[in-house]
């Protein structure tokens, strides 16, 4: 897969994200849905703390991403919904952290939402990932 980046400004670079990417030469596409902070069987985690509801439907979307022999480097976009904007974006360099080794900016678009479909969730990621 060949991924060139499009940018016409740089101020989404130092939030650790591309405007858009043009993606070639890919061979399979995995959509995602969206993973939250819950456990193998399903239940929610760390209710009260955002910065561990982020970190583990990071790890749960690694771990979608490997079943289908994919990783963090192959994610194409990125949808991130969350019940409280400003304090996610307190915690964003979890996502730096992860991306960042593999350099990988995908596109994002980060909403704010009423609630998750789970009571007590606060944070909840989809991805598309190609390659």
């Amino acid at each position: 897969m060949k991924r060139t980046p499009i940018n016409p400004w740089p101020w989404s670079l130092k939030l650790g994200y591309n405007q858009a990417e043009i993606i070639e030469q890919s061979t399979r596409q995995l959509n995602c849905a969206g993973q939250t902070a819950v456990d193998a069987q399903g239940n929610p985690q760390h209710l009260e703390d955002m910065r561990k509801q982020i970190a583990l439907a990071l790890d749960n979307l690694e771990a979608v991403l490997n079943a289908a022999g994919m990783g963090l480097v192959n994610i194409t976009k990125l949808s991130i919904y969350t019940t409280d904007v400003n304090e996610a974006m307190q915690h964003f360099d979890l996502f730096g952290s992860r991306f960042g080794p593999v350099a990988a900016a995908p596109p994002m678009t980060l909403l704010g939402v009423t609630q998750l479909a789970i009571p007590g969730l606060m944070f909840e990621i989809e991805a598309c990932a190609a390659d």
